[in-house]
């Protein structure tokens, strides 16, 4: 999913997306370096705030940590504190403390080309007084809706699609929320292993194919992400899927294999494009209302056919029934050595014939030689199928 993220980095400036992804919370952002190339080679400008990018602390000292040494440097109106004429490459580090907290940024190196901005967020103690007020209140009934930075990622894979969702669930009140209709989805029909992600709210869980967020849910955003995969058995994937919350807006974005196509009727605009050498699709479309089905087809997707699986699972259906039938015939002690051999090739073909069948499903062989090698051992199989079977006949006591 790493291609996922830099398409997001990417993206979220451009036009495309402007309406669908939300500015992340700014403590999120505290501390981690940004190139840019609108200030001096070898600069680095620290931007102060308090909660909010509206809240800028002026006038405040920040220090910059050059191994042992340190300098320090006021924020202007807007913020900032500016140091130039940085040594390339050494190990820096910028640090300010706002009333008593001390904000510390990740260490790296002086940039010898272009500059860095970074932002150092110190909390908003009155801000989040309230948002503790508000998350102990009493819970309210009410109705949640998945944000703007609600997302479908789909990604091909050998004979799986998988799809991940990342929800993000509203409470747009100010206590928190039991909804009127309990968060309960399932994931499309067919699908498998399904499963909460790693970083999502510790209030859903999934059982199979559905997953459940059990309220309250806190006032703000919820956020939960699930992963599901759907068997590919043919070139292209059709499935429905519907959540129990209004969906502001969709947005897909799916990682693009050879001519893979993205259809749906909910679908209003999309675009292929490239990030990090990665070919996406990036699809929107307006809100769904909760319950309404979103109607998705995948083309496009490479499979494999399942008639070689099937040829290979009747094979060993064949050889099993004939190893029963042998076992129940008489084998003199004069013609054992014989059979075992028989015996012995019969089982190194059919395990040749199977490793040629995966060979080929998986496209490590061409249909050409496929087929010269798959009629050389058939034939070989026949020939020791015979002798077993004239080796039966002349045990066979005469009646």
């Amino acid at each position: 999913m790493g291609w996922f993220l830099c398409v997001l980095c990417v993206l979220r400036g451009g036009a495309f997306l402007s309406a669908q992804i939300a500015m992340p919370d700014p403590k999120e952002m505290s501390g981690i370096p940004r190139p840019v190339t609108d200030l001096p080679d070898g600069s680095l400008s620290v931007r102060l705030i308090k909660g909010d990018l509206s809240n800028n602390i002026a006038n405040h000292p920040v220090e910059l940590h050059i191994g042992d040494k340190v300098q320090t440097v006021n924020t202007d109106e807007a913020g900032r504190a500016q140091f130039d004429r940085l040594t390339p490459g050494a190990t820096i580090k910028a640090v300010a403390t706002v009333d008593g907290e001390r904000l510390e940024s990740q260490e790296f190196p002086a940039p010898a080309q272009g500059g860095i901005r970074l932002m150092l967020v110190a909390t908003d103690a009155e801000k989040e007084r309230r948002k503790a007020e508000e998350a102990s209140a009493p819970a309210i009934s009410g109705t949640l809706v998945l944000g703007q930075n609600s997302q479908i990622i789909i990604e091909p894979s050998d004979e799986t699609l998988s799809v991940f969702y990342y929800l993000e669930i509203l409470n747009n009140a100010r206590a928190p929320m039991n909804p009127a209709t309990p968060f309960v989805f399932s994931t499309p029909k067919g699908s498998v292993g399904t499963g909460v992600m790693q970083g999502s709210s510790p209030l859903a869980t999934s059982a199979g194919t559905v997953v459940t967020v059990l309220g309250p849910f806190p006032p703000g955003a919820t956020m939960v992400q699930v992963g599901t995969s759907i068997p590919v058995t043919s070139g292209t994937v059709e499935f429905t899927q519907s959540f129990p919350a209004p969906l502001e807006a969709l947005f897909i974005v799916a990682k693009k294999e050879g001519d893979m196509k993205l259809a749906s009727p909910q679908i209003q605009r999309q675009q292929d494009t490239v990030s990090s050498n990665t070919p996406v699709i990036v699809a929107a479309g307006s809100a769904l209302a909760a319950g309404q089905p979103l109607t998705l087809a995948v083309s496009g997707l490479k499979h494999h056919a399942n008639w070689p699986r099937q040829v290979t699972l009747s094979l060993a259906s064949l050889i099993v029934m004939l190893g029963a039938w042998g076992a129940t015939r008489k084998v003199t002690t004069e013609r054992g050595d014989d059979r075992k051999r028989l015996i012995a090739r019969r089982e190194k073909l059919f395990q040749d014939l199977v490793r040629l069948e995966q060979d080929h499903r998986r496209g490590k062989i061409d249909a050409g030689r496929f087929a010269t090698r798959r009629e050389e051992l058939m034939a070989a199989l026949e020939n020791v199928y015979g002798g077993l079977d004239a080796d039966e006949v002349s045990l066979v006591p005469a009646s």
